[in-house]
């Protein structure tokens, strides 16, 4: 799927290349970034993927683009793999208004002080539920366990990425550190994986997916975004879980691709469109999501932000149990017990 509009010669020099984005579909609405079509009187190229490492792959095996949207966990893999070329900050605008816990997340910047991850969106990762569906225990004490309950077999879904999954496992095990498990927990890990796949509904890799089974009841929970809150709540009777193991928060942002060839100064015209306050509002509003950008939240309505429990954001993200980097060689064992498991073994 691919979503392109035509620069109109009134703006663009027909030699102008224009940025093309690696993304999240769902990222390329114009309110994301109305500063740059103001600019420049149209969008730029939009294709889409639906995991980071499936990106990764893409990436690795020659597809080019200029800019990508990847979270702060993969930033460190992605640059390894020699997909990334540093952000010259002194381009980046409103970069003195990004929350200061942003800025210095691991992956972000490098043993030179070069930076590569500029933040832009963050949230929850936690589970959706029917409350009207679900054993009243689960309302009373909130727990990730119910995405391994045996009682809702072909009622669960699962997000299909090994970031997602063994930071749920390793909370439900117990393991000292899910990012950087032990053999024993790695084990355990696995065994309740293998029972997680066979209970499961399916694994999703588009949210929508399984926005829309809860909706209709074919599924009683899911591993979700936060966004997924927002999506349901007036559909059906829903609520998002502050399980007893900890919520997960995430944060994900914008890398400029070594493969790019786009004009530079539209690559940072984009880049200071997304991150301009206007465009952080949209973020907030339509997809409940936190902006990097601390000036966003003076113009969103504080009623807004208490109803997506984001009203005080540094205190929301001192409190938060961040998705870690998970070194190159830990990553490239879970990813196999992941594969493994997903095939059967």
């Amino acid at each position: 799927l691919v979503a392109t509009t035509i620069p109109t010669m009134s703006t663009v020099n027909a030699a102008t290349k224009h940025p093309k984005l690696f993304e999240w579909s769902g990222y390329e609405l114009p309110e994301f970034h109305p500063g740059y079509i103001e600019k420049h009187g149209s969008s730029p190229e939009f294709t889409f993927f639906g995991e980071e490492e499936e990106a990764l792959q893409k990436l690795r095996s020659g597809f080019t683009a200029d800019i990508s949207h990847p979270c702060t966990y993969s930033t460190r893999r992605w640059r390894d793999a020699g997909m990334l070329k540093p952000i010259d900050l002194s381009r980046i605008d409103a970069w003195d208004d990004v929350f200061p816990s942003l800025k210095s997340l691991a992956g972000s910047v490098d043993e030179n002080g070069d930076t590569y991850f500029m933040p832009w969106d963050w949230g929850n990762s936690s589970v959706i539920y029917r409350t009207d569906l679900v054993d009243s225990k689960y309302v009373e004490e909130e727990s990730w366990e119910i995405l391994f309950d045996e009682r809702y077999a072909g009622r669960l879904a699962m997000y299909d990425s090994v970031d997602g999954v063994m930071g749920v496992v390793g909370l439900v095990i117990g393991a000292k550190d899910p990012f950087n498990m032990n053999e024993d927990e790695l084990n355990a890990a696995a065994d309740l994986m293998r029972h997680q796949r066979d209970i499961l509904r399916f694994y999703w890799t588009d949210q929508s997916s399984a926005e829309q089974a809860i909706a209709s009841g074919e599924l009683v929970a899911s591993y979700a975004w936060n966004s997924a809150y927002l999506t349901l709540k007036e559909q059906v009777p829903v609520a998002y879980m502050v399980p007893k193991e900890g919520i997960y928060t995430w944060a994900c942002g914008f890398v400029l691709l070594s493969s790019g060839e786009a004009d530079e100064d539209l690559i940072y015209d984009y880049l200071n469109a997304v991150l301009a306050p206007e465009a952080g509002a949209h973020l907030v509003t339509a997809y409940g999501y936190g902006h990097s950008n601390a000036k966003t939240f003076d113009i969103v309505p504080k009623e807004t932000q208490e109803q997506l429990g984001i009203k005080d954001p540094i205190s929301h993200m001192a409190g938060s149990k961040f998705f870690e980097e998970i070194a190159p060689e830990v990553r490239e064992r879970y990813i196999e017990i992941f594969e493994e498991v997903k095939a059967g073994l």
